[in-house]
């Protein structure tokens, strides 16, 4: 499994022949839209973990150029199946084996609505089975919740946010990564805007404090999983 940061919350997965981008806000991030060109993405499938603009704003843009499934919670999908977009609708707790691996959306403690008013559901991360494992969190607060995850699935990689203010902030996604029993955390959702501003070799130190690695990436790298 291939992940690249496009900034913020957007990721994109290369699972097999397959690619999967999550959260798409690019051509409206400042520290995307410049480096990043979204026409150049492939996409078989969407994932949007909730409703908020700077994790949908270039949903619908990517769905018409790709063609792609958005996968998300009910009220998220039948948004887009209005706007006549292939969609797969989930809610918490549910799973589904798609062609690429296992898909679970789990809680998340944060708000969803998108920016015409529109209700979003609730908002939710993903926990991916491939031929690696991964917890997306999407935007979230700490959550006792997350304490499930390891009781089924065994995780290569944790996927946090942690630039605080509107999630957890770096403290709690050390003890998020111990719910979850994952000590390689890859953050997110930091830096795009000031409230979210974070000191990263601040945050580094504390998860080598932890003896636990957190990955940084730049917008537009990779890492393997």
């Amino acid at each position: 499994m291939k992940l690249t940061a496009y900034g913020h919350g957007c990721l994109g997965l290369e699972i097999g022949d397959k690619h999967i981008i999550v959260d798409p806000f690019i051509t409206e991030n400042p520290l995307a839209k410049d480096k990043i060109r979204l026409e150049d993405l492939k996409a078989d499938f969407i994932l949007v973990t909730h409703a908020h603009f700077d994790h949908t704003a270039d949903v619908d843009a990517l769905a018409k150029q790709t063609g792609a499934i958005i996968v998300s919670n009910y009220e998220i999908a039948m948004y887009y199946q209005a706007k006549e977009h292939k969609v797969h609708p989930m809610n918490h707790g549910g799973a589904w084996n798609f062609d690429f691996g296992k898909v679970k959306y789990v809680n998340a403690v944060h708000t969803s609505s998108f920016g015409d008013g529109t209700y979003g559901g609730q908002p939710g991360g993903f926990v991916i089975e491939a031929d690696k494992n991964i917890y997306i969190a999407g935007d979230t607060a700490l959550t006792m919740d997350m304490k499930l995850i390891p009781i089924q699935t065994k995780l290569d990689l944790a996927v946090f946010p942690i630039g605080d203010n509107f999630t957890m902030g770096i403290d709690d996604a050390v003890i998020a990564s111990d719910f979850v029993e994952c000590d390689r955390v890859l953050g997110i959702h930091y830096d795009t805007f000031g409230y979210i501003e974070i000191d990263k070799e601040e945050a580094k130190n504390k998860f080598k404090i932890a003896k636990k690695d957190l990955t940084l990436l730049e917008v537009g790298s990779s890492m393997n999983v």
